[in-house]
């Protein structure tokens, strides 16, 4: 093992005697390395590198029975339990699993490198699957729980154990870049607002951003008449709260550029912390860092089934990190108590 790694073992065990508990995303951005690096430097302990045969992984993770599935950004985490049921794992751009509880869209041109851990707790061992980019930042991770089959975790364990277990070291540490936002005035805007108004289903915006050349943040501050209106971004807070007290099944989807997880249902117990607000449900969480979330907005698009409304939030830089909806599906009007609902976060809380 070389003397970076080495040093690198010692930094985190130093960390951790100085700072019990502390969260391995915590300790890699204090030591400046990624999290699958220093995840790494256990491995032939409690890490194994896995082969990155990501459809053939993920085809085998309907045996693992009820586990917590997480996805997350900078700003949001989103921790679903249930079962990985009905893949679709043919195409090598695009994966699906669509339960009813683990609802995952995956992008696996993101995705390089695939770990097993086992992780010691106050409850015992934590035994997980984790996927990482080739900057080393978490895509997707499946967490064992108590209702999980221990034995086909570790079938998946060994059958697609790598050869090669030497601790992984990134050399491009830098994310893909960001096409550059063109002008407004660069921009055909008579024909992207009559597009907007002409759609028929909410999968087709994504195509007409890429027809007109904007991007989403553009798209909204160049849209029809009352189809984005900017909020403040409390707003958030209140559509959780109202959803809660109304009763009113929402849809939350989180992503990265690896994968989108979606929950659906309703939410029930809220839980303000610090900085951070958080849904506490049984088996859906969602983890909000606010002082992250810098713009909120209310969407609508018109569909062949009448208007969808989401409100969608913004990093600083200007990326997505977490979309809500009313629960619905293809074919079925929105929900009147999400319309209302979102009708009245645009009275009080529009920019």
């Amino acid at each position: 093992m070389n003397t970076q790694i080495t040093a690198l073992q010692q930094a985190w065990q130093a960390l951790k005697a100085t700072e019990p508990g502390i969260r391995i995303r915590n300790a890699a951005e204090k030591l400046k390395v990624s999290e699958l690096e220093l995840l790494s430097t256990e491995t032939g302990n409690r890490v194994t590198i896995l082969r990155p045969e990501f459809q053939a992984l993920l085809g085998s993770i309907t045996s693992l029975g009820k586990v917590m599935a997480l996805t997350r950004n900078q700003e949001v985490v989103h921790e679903r339990k249930g079962i990985y049921v009905n893949p679709e794992l043919n195409n090598p751009h695009v994966g699906l699993f669509t339960g009813k509880d683990i609802d995952l869209r995956i992008f696996f041109s993101a995705w390089k490198y695939a770990v097993a851990v086992e992780d010691e707790s106050p409850r015992g061992i934590q035994r997980s699957l984790q996927f990482f980019s080739h900057t080393g930042e978490a895509i997707h991770k499946i967490f064992l729980t108590p209702h999980s089959v221990l034995a086909a975790w570790e079938i998946i364990r060994e059958q697609f154990k790598a050869e090669d277990q030497s601790p992984i070291q990134i050399l491009d540490r830098n994310p893909a870049e960001s096409v550059p936002e063109l002008a407004d005035e660069s921009i055909e805007v008579t024909e992207f607002r009559k597009a907007w108004l002409g759609l028929q289903d909410t999968h087709d915006f994504f195509g007409m951003l890429k027809k007109f050349k904007v991007s989403r943040l553009q798209a909204l501050r160049l849209a029809p008449d009352d189809m984005a209106v900017l909020l403040k971004t409390e707003a958030l807070i209140k559509c959780l709260e109202g959803a809660a007290h109304e009763e009113v099944s929402i849809m939350a989807f989180v992503g990265n550029p690896g994968m989108i997880q979606i929950h659906s249902g309703p939410i029930q117990k809220l839980f303000p912390q610090g900085d951070w607000f958080n849904v506490m449900d049984p088996d859906f969480n969602l983890h909000i860092y606010m002082l992250g979330i810098q713009q909120v907005w209310l969407v609508r698009k018109p569909t062949r089934d009448g208007m969808v409304t989401a409100i969608e939030c913004f990093n600083a830089k200007g990326e997505q990190v977490l979309q809500l909806f009313g629960e619905r599906k293809p074919g079925i009007s929105e929900l009147k108590s999400w319309r209302l609902l979102t009708a009245q976060l645009d009275a009080q809380f529009s920019v």
